[in-house]
């Protein structure tokens, strides 16, 4: 629930946005009345697949796009109507790097805070501050060409907050780092939140980043939130237990029906899916269920390669509300 004394950090109520798709062919919907509130000074996740809308989302939230309708907020800004302060408010950090690899790194965020209006001697000083907690002042006056992926992003982190933004938008920050330098990103994000009390949206595809991070999520599917709140909420509205078969790799389609009609038919058994060869179901009692699922595959002569019972995830919830796995890659709809 929202808390009424922190109030809005932002509003985005029926967004769309399409794009062309080619002569004669009818425009991709990106957007297709997205809508959200995020509370202020807490982190919140848009988690979806690439393609679901997140990237446009924040095009507009940051002014750099404008929706065809629907209306949107940026710290209690009117994102049409004033989007020059909407500009002073935020701070964006992009998927693709925006540091120059030809400077160094406090040259790149000095040049940052001079841009944002701030005067020599406290751009130099946040500069400072910034290297120190993300952990680049050994590296401060070495050319940004030879940082590693996991240092350069950080430094766009640190460029994005250089003016002390009141609302800081995280395109995909750790796509592309290695799982040592996305965890150590985790935990300098965790820091900054607490540091810098400001309002945050991130967008992402890594199941464990938006579940670590953020204090609520919107999962997005087609340019629409399907489903919203808090990681322990979204998780535990899924009871028991999740049901998870790796059919063997020699099965074809033909075999896969029969797998998920066996599986249904079984007591107990239900919102039986399959992605590719892997197969979900939902049972009260994932213990007492698998040896009943093993048995029954076994006897109709369908190999099983792999099987294991967990506890609800969010991949379950986006299960749930698209009917696919997040990490099961589908055909592109939309932009993102």
């Amino acid at each position: 629930m929202m808390d009424p004394a922190r109030g809005i950090g932002l509003r985005a109520d029926g967004l769309r946005k399409t794009y062309p798709a080619g002569r004669g062919a009818p425009r991709l919907v990106a957007l297709d009345g997205l809508t959200f509130e995020v509370e202020a000074g807490t982190i919140f996740a848009l988690l979806g697949p690439n393609g679901a809308g997140k990237s446009t989302t924040v095009k507009i939230l940051t002014t750099l796009s404008q929706a065809e309708a629907g209306t949107a907020e940026v710290a209690g800004i009117d994102v049409r109507r004033h989007p020059e302060r909407v500009r002073r408010a935020v701070g964006f950090v992009a998927q693709k790097p925006v540091a120059d690899p030809m400077d160094t790194g406090r040259e790149n965020l000095v040049l940052a805070g001079r841009l944002q209006g701030m005067p020599g001697p406290a751009a130099r000083e946040r500069a400072a501050e910034l290297l120190d907690r993300f952990s680049l002042a050994p590296a401060a006056d070495r050319l940004v060409k030879s940082y590693s992926g996991g240092m350069a992003r950080k430094l766009d982190v640190a460029i994005g907050l250089m003016h002390r933004p009141q609302v800081l938008f995280l395109d995909e920050p750790t796509t592309g780092l290695d799982p040592e330098a996305r965890a150590d990103m985790w935990a300098e994000l965790e820091a900054m939140a607490r540091v810098e009390q400001m309002t945050v949206l991130l967008t992402t595809h890594y199941l464990e980043e938006a579940d670590r991070l953020a204090a609520r999520l919107a999962i997005v599917d087609h340019g629409r939130v399907v489903a919203e709140g808090t990681p322990d909420e979204l998780k535990n509205g899924l009871r028991g237990d999740a049901v998870v078969l790796e059919l063997a790799p020699q099965l074809d389609a033909g075999g896969i029906d029969d797998a998920v009609r066996l599986v249904s038919a079984l007591p107990g058994l239900a919102e039986v899916v399959a992605d590719g060869r892997v197969l979900r179901s939902r049972t009260e009692s994932g213990a007492a269920a698998l040896p009943r699922v093993l048995a029954a595959l076994e006897e109709a002569g369908i190999a099983v390669a792999s099987a294991t019972v967990a506890r609800p995830s969010l991949d379950d919830v986006y299960l749930r509300h698209t009917g696919r796995s997040l990490t099961t890659p589908t055909p592109e709809g939309v932009r993102a």
